[in-house]
């Protein structure tokens, strides 16, 4: 009876026991190798960081910064150029390079993105969130990087300027942004590649003075009229007229010329209006 007691009890601590095991493996598996949360068609580039791991060969990791060459420090193998590939791509290369070398018969390489830095567009003039922002996806178009910029701002033009290199050349396109949405033909919301830069402009403006009720400097909208213009202006006061404005528009030597438009007319980027007073 003794016996059979001792036994039922040594199994349960042996159960008790394998539940112990079983769970710190689980834990040291989550330490060990940590989520990565990324692209898979991500391309590694300069100034990312990526940790390398070797299976059954821990003297083997190593922490390293991408290069601007693109190229890391691998032990064994020395330096290996892994910007411009994917990460399972760098893998490979990287375990070739040990079994080429006579180190490992069949290596298992295992590489982590620890923080992202190369890849990147720039972002700059009227938009809500201005900076550099990673390129995690390889078809990331000019729409996308300008989401992530969180749109224009009330200041911006309708246009951004997409400037970089392509083939080894310098690239610039004005691209209409009204007309990503607007048409059916989405060609100019071109893909954008690493290092590009996307400007977005200062709205051109108009000034209005005189006898008007609201004076000041207002955003031209596409087409915009010289009568639009005076509504945005609140109108003439009641001792303006609409039939005696004076425009101001500085001509191509930049001479400022004067004359009296009509109220059909279309406003230039830097128009003056000048509402006068009506003679009765």
């Amino acid at each position: 009876m003794q016996s059979t007691t001792f036994l039922s009890m040594s199994y349960w601590r042996l159960m008790a026991l394998c539940c112990l095991l079983w769970a710190g493996s689980a834990v040291h598996a989550q330490v060990a190798q940590p989520t990565q949360v990324v692209a898979e068609d991500y391309r590694l580039g300069a100034g990312d960081t990526v940790r390398v791991l070797v299976f059954q060969s821990p003297d083997l990791t190593v922490e390293a910064r991408v290069s601007e060459n693109g190229a890391i420090s691998v032990p064994l193998v020395g330096n290996i150029t892994i910007g411009g590939l994917s990460i399972a791509d760098a893998e490979r290369k990287i375990a070739e390079a040990l079994k080429s070398g006579g180190y490992l018969q069949r290596p298992q390489v295992n590489i982590v993105l620890l923080q992202v830095r190369g890849n990147q567009v720039s972002v700059l003039g009227q938009v809500q969130r201005p900076g550099r922002f990673p390129l995690e996806l390889a078809n990331t178009r000019v729409s996308d990087v300008l989401a992530m910029a969180g749109g224009i701002n009330s200041n911006g033009d309708d246009t951004v300027i997409l400037s970089g290199v392509r083939e080894g050349q310098p690239f610039r396109r004005l691209i209409d942004i009204p007309a990503l949405f607007l048409n059916e033909d989405t060609g100019g919301n071109l893909f954008v590649a690493a290092g590009d830069t996307l400007y977005v402009h200062r709205a051109p403006v108009f000034y209005i003075y005189g006898e008007v009720n609201r004076a000041g400097p207002y955003r031209i909208e596409r087409g915009m009229t010289v009568m639009q213009g005076l509504a945005m202006g609140g109108g003439p006061t009641n001792r303006g007229s609409e039939t005696r404005l004076r425009l101001h528009r500085r001509d191509a030597s930049g001479a400022v010329q004067q004359t009296t438009p009509t109220l059909t007319d279309a406003l230039q980027a830097n128009d003056v209006i000048y509402v006068r007073e009506s003679l009765f």
